[in-house]
C-alpha cells in the first residue's frame, strides 16, 4: 500500500520543530536543463563581476560561503514561498529530524515581510504550552532582530540543545504591545497519530504526515475496532485540522486506507506529459464505516490530498473551515556535499482533476470553531492562506479541461460569491472536548442528533 515516491510534499511550510522525512533524488537524475542563451551567460558573468567586486571592496571582509548561499537562496525564494536553498548544516539538521526526535520548540513557520510568521504550533510541545498562536509574528530571538535573517537561519537559532532557553518577542494582531515569551527547548517527538474511543465513535487525529503516519493510522484503527467492537463502531472521525502536511507517499497511504479503488491524486510538472497518477488498492481498512474528516485553515498539502480524495470519492464528509490551499509538490535535491535545494516541481490534483493551489478545499459543512473568551482578543480575524503568501503560484483549474477562462468581472463576482460560502474560522483546536465545537458537531452528526444532506455522503456503504 505504501509506495516509495521521489516527491515530497512539504507541509504548510518547513519550520522550527517541524520534522519531515525526506524522499530525495540525486542531482544527476533531475534531467537536462534547457540550453542557456547567450544573454543568460552574460547575466552569469554579471553575477561573477558583482561577486568579485563585493569580495574586493566591501567595507569588511565577507564570508564567501555565506555570499554564495545567500545568492542561491535568493534565486530560489524568488520563485515561490516553498523553494529554497539548504546549507549543508540545514540539510544535515533535516536529515537528523527524520530519525524521529530533536531539540526544538515545536512550531511550523514561514517568512513573511522579513519576519518569522507562525503557521501553527504542534500539539504537546513547548511552543503550544507557551501559548504561541497561529499568525503570530516573531520579531526578535533572544533580543536580536529576525529581520535580515533567512528562514533557515531563523529556524537554526530556534533549534538547540534540549534544556536551553530562548526568548521570543511576538507581535500579535489586535494586541497593542509586543509579547515576550521564554521557552525551554525540549525533545520534539513525532507522534503523528493520536486516537481515542468516544463511545461508539473512533476518533483519530493525524498531526503531520511524517514516516509514522500510515503505520500509526492502521494501529489506531485496529485498536479502536478492538476496543469498541467491529459491529458497534458508528464511524470514524479523521482530524486533519492544523496538519501542515508532509510526505506524499504517506498521504496516499492514508487515503488508501479508507478507499477500495480509484485515483487518489495526480501530479503534473511544467510539461503536460509529465503526469503521474496514484491509485488506491483493494481493501478498505475502515470496512466501509462512515468517515467525517475535520479540516481548517491550517490543513495543508498532504492533508488536502487526503481530504480531496475522500471527498471526490464520496467516502467522507468534510466538516470545519476552508483549508490552506497548498497544491504544489517540492522535491529535495542534494548538491553533493554542498547542501540541497528544495524545489517546487509539480502541482497536484484531486481525483476530479481539480487543482487546489491557492484555492483550498471548502468543507461540505462549515462549522465555526468557537474561541474561549481569553483568546478572542488575541486571534486575528482572518487567517493566512497560500493565496496570501508573497510569490505564491497561481491557481489552476481542471487538469486537461478546455473551459473558457472567465472575464475579470466574472471572476470578481464568482470570488465574492465563493467568499460568502467560506466564512472565516480560526485555525484553533481546543484540547478539551467540551470546547471543541467542530469535533462536537461531527459526533452529533454521526449519532443522528444533527441531520445534514452531506452526511453520509453518496457512496457510503454503511
Amino acid at each position: 500500500m505504501i509506495r516509495k515516491l521521489s516527491l515530497l510534499l512539504i507541509g504548510a511550510l518547513m519550520g522550527a520543530g517541524l520534522v519531515v522525512t525526506l524522499s530525495i533524488i540525486s542531482w544527476e537524475t533531475t534531467g537536462t536543463a534547457n540550453a542557456a542563451s547567450s544573454d543568460t551567460y552574460r547575466q552569469l558573468n554579471l553575477f561573477g563581476d558583482v561577486f568579485e567586486r563585493v569580495r574586493r571592496e566591501y567595507v569588511e571582509i565577507p564570508d564567501d560561503d555565506k555570499l554564495i548561499a545567500s545568492a542561491l537562496n535568493g534565486m530560489l525564494t524568488s520563485l515561490d514561498p516553498h523553494s529554497s536553498y539548504m546549507s549543508p548544516e540545514s540539510f544535515e539538521d533535516m536529515t537528523v529530524e527524520t530519525q524521529g526526535e530533536f531539540g526544538g520548540l515545536g512550531i511550523q513557520v514561514t517568512m513573511e515581510k522579513g519576519l518569522v510568521k507562525v503557521i501553527s504550533p504542534m500539539d504537546d510541545t513547548p511552543a503550544h504550552a507557551a501559548g504561541i498562536l497561529a499568525d503570530d509574528y516573531i520579531t526578535h530571538l533572544d533580543g536580536k532582530p529576525v529581520r535580515g535573517l533567512t528562514l533557515s537561519e531563523a529556524v537554526d537559532k530556534m533549534r538547540g540543545k534540549v534544556g536551553t532557553k530562548i526568548k521570543l518577542t511576538i507581535v500579535r494582531k489586535n494586541v497593542e504591545k509586543p509579547i515576550e515569551v521564554e521557552i525551554t527547548r525540549e525533545i520534539i517527538k513525532l507522534t503523528s497519530v493520536k486516537f481515542k474511543a468516544y463511545d461508539d465513535i473512533g476518533y483519530i487525529r493525524i498531526t503531520q504526515f511524517n514516516g509514522q503516519a500510515f503505520a500509526g493510522l492502521t494501529d489506531a484503527i485496529e485498536k479502536l475496532e478492538e476496543e469498541i467492537g467491529e459491529q458497534k463502531i458508528k464511524g470514524y472521525i479523521l482530524d486533519l485540522r492544523s496538519n501542515p502536511g508532509g510526505q506524499l507517499d504517506q498521504s496516499i497511504a492514508v487515503a488508501d486506507t479508507f478507499l477500495d479503488q480509484g485515483e487518489i491524486v495526480s501530479t503534473r510538472g511544467r510539461n503536460k506529459e509529465e503526469v503521474k497518477r496514484y491509485y488506491s488498492r483493494a481493501g478498505d481498512l475502515a470496512k466501509g464505516h462512515p468517515v467525517v474528516v475535520l479540516i481548517n485553515g491550517g490543513s495543508a498539502s498532504a492533508s488536502e490530498i487526503v481530504a480531496g480524495a475522500l471527498s471526490d470519492h464520496h467516502r467522507a464528509t468534510l466538516v470545519g473551515s476552508k483549508s490552506f490551499g497548498k497544491g504544489s509538490v517540492q522535491t529535495i535535491i542534494p548538491l553533493s556535499n554542498n547542501g540541497a535545494i528544495r524545489l517546487t516541481t509539480a502541482r497536484y490534483y484531486t481525483p476530479s482533476g481539480t487543482s487546489i493551489q491557492a484555492k483550498g478545499i471548502v468543507p461540505d459543512i462549515f462549522v465555526e470553531q468557537e474561541l474561549p473568551d481569553d483568546l478572542k482578543d488575541k486571534f486575528p480575524q482572518q487567517t493566512t492562506t497560500e493565496a496570501t503568501l508573497d510569490g505564491h503560484l497561481e491557481a489552476e483549474g481542471m487538469m486537461d479541461a478546455d473551459a473558457v477562462p472567465a472575464s475579470d468581472e466574472e471572476a470578481d463576482v464568482n470570488a465574492e460569491a465563493q467568499d460568502e460560502k467560506e466564512p472565516y474560522s480560526p485555525s484553533y483546536v481546543p484540547a478539551e472536548l467540551d470546547k471543541d465545537t467542530q469535533l462536537q458537531f461531527a459526533m452529533k452528526l454521526m449519532h443522528g442528533e444533527i441531520v445534514n444532506d452531506a452526511y453520509p455522503p453518496k457512496g457510503e456503504t454503511k
